[in-house]
């Protein structure tokens, strides 16, 4: 019975090792999982980033878009930041520059990461981002205003139902 036992406890350790490891590989291969996914599908505002599509667009003159913008700050980060328009109309194919605003109102340096939402869902993957402050962790010294662009387009393949789409980005304290 003794080594019978010594027998079992050995088969389970080694399916313990084994269930660690494939945690910490499915742990690590998450993430990027995560955002491929996330990028073919539009889930959770992710959307394609890809410049040389622009190039390839063809602007559809014959319909307009409204893009309206949202902006909010998460607590524990102390910053002002929205939208210096609130909405623009485009043309599907058009790029398009719009500004955002963030100003650091405490008296420290302070960092935060800026995270999109698209609606409707179905719209996300058709926003076509070119550059976006939301690509990197923005850093603004006490009391610094920064200006963010957004470049960005319409792909023309969206659908003709989809009138108008939110963008909202959501800014969170980064360290």
């Amino acid at each position: 019975m003794n080594d019978h036992q010594a027998q079992a406890n050995k088969k389970l350790a080694l399916k313990l090792v084994w269930i660690i490891v494939g945690a910490l590989v499915f742990a690590f291969a998450l993430v990027p999982l995560y955002d491929v996914i996330c990028s073919v599908t539009g889930l959770n505002g992710k959307t394609s980033n890809i410049a040389q599509t622009a190039a390839k667009q063809k602007i559809d003159t014959s319909r307009e878009v409204t893009v309206q913008f949202v902006s909010s700050v998460m607590p524990g980060l102390g910053w002002n930041f929205y939208p210096k328009q609130s909405s623009v109309k485009v043309h599907p194919g058009q790029v398009t520059v719009v500004m955002f605003e963030a100003k650091n109102i405490t008296s420290e340096v302070v960092a935060g990461q800026a995270i999109p939402s698209v609606t409707p869902g179905k719209a996300s993957a058709h926003l076509k981002k070119i550059e976006c402050f939301c690509f990197v962790r923005q850093s603004l010294n006490p009391g610094q205003v920064k200006e963010l662009p957004l470049r960005f387009f319409i792909s023309a393949d969206l659908p003709p139902e989809v009138r108008e789409l939110t963008l909202s980005y959501s800014f969170f304290p980064a360290n």
